[in-house]
């Protein structure tokens, strides 16, 4: 059975940082492009990053340039988001995709998982 399952999220000050976790099955992450995006209340989807099958990230949005890294462990088939000095305007629902062979547009993914949730408050 194919699953994506998202771990991590949390309340965090501004400034702060949390690491996200997607722990896979029924599928192996890196025979997939592999990627990382959110959703604000009210807002559309946004891309964050993907990591392709060779281990190349793409960035899609500029507002986490600098701030959120994306790897991949795949002998625990488990893809990370770090992120670092967090913002207010970061708090949405986070989402791991994964799409076959290639990283998608934007958050064009074949499958995601079911969330998780970053606050960022003080």
């Amino acid at each position: 059975q194919l699953q994506l399952v998202e771990s991590g999220g949390g309340l965090v000050q501004p400034g702060g940082s949390l690491r996200l976790s997607c722990t896979a099955s029924g599928i192996t992450l890196d025979n997939y492009g592999a990627g990382w995006f959110r959703q604000a209340p009210g807002k559309a989807r946004e891309g964050l990053l993907c990591i392709t099958k060779e281990g190349a990230v793409a960035q899609y949005a500029d507002s986490v340039k600098g701030r959120f890294t994306i790897s991949r462990d795949n002998a625990r088939n488990t893809l990370y988001l770090q992120m670092d000095n967090l913002k207010p305007e970061d708090t949405a629902d986070y989402y791991c995709g994964a799409k076959s062979d290639i990283c998608p547009g934007a958050t064009d993914y074949d499958y995601w998982g079911q969330g998780t949730l970053v606050s960022v408050s003080s």
